[in-house]
Order: C-alpha cells, then structure tokens, then sequence
C-alpha cells in the first residue's frame, strides 16, 4: 500500500485538500505543500502496518469505501494508504 502522509491535526483542514492529495501524484518520499498544509508520500507499507496500527487507542481509523482507500489519524498527522490494487488498473 502505498502511504500519503498529511501533516495537520486540524479533521475540516484535511478535509477540504482530501480529494486534491488524493489525485496528486508523488513520487516516492516526495514532499509537497497542499494549502498551506505539507504533504509527503512516505513510501510503500506493509498490508499488517494497517492491522497494528488500527488495534492502537490513540489511532482513529476512517474508510473510504468508494476507493478502498484507508485513513489512520494519529497525532497531528493524517496517513492516506492506497492499495496497490490502483495501480494496477490504470
């Protein structure tokens, strides 16, 4: 999967730039600046980062169902991870 990191605590903030990153395309570890708000493609992560992270108290799990895509919100940070899956369809 691949890892989209947004660095803000603020949930409206994220939001508003969600489909803009989501579109974007990084190349890896590339960092960029979305609206003020840095964003990175922190590389690729393995399927059980998902597992052991959303079994953590302090990590907030949201889907995106339509995609397949999986937020994790911890921290002041956002991760974005997209399946491989996507890639393989273009």
């Amino acid at each position: 999967m691949k890892c989209i990191s947004v660095y803000t605590n603020n949930f409206e903030q994220f939001s508003d730039i969600f489909e803009d990153v989501v579109e974007t395309k990084f190349a890896e570890n590339e960092e960029k600046e979305v609206e003020g708000i840095t964003v990175s493609h922190s590389g690729e992560v393995p399927e059980h980062y998902l597992e052991r992270m959303s079994q953590k108290p302090e990590v907030v799990v949201m889907r995106d169902k339509s995609r397949g895509v999986t937020i994790l919100q911890h921290g002041s940070v956002f991760e974005i991870l997209i399946p491989d899956l996507e890639n393989s369809l273009v």
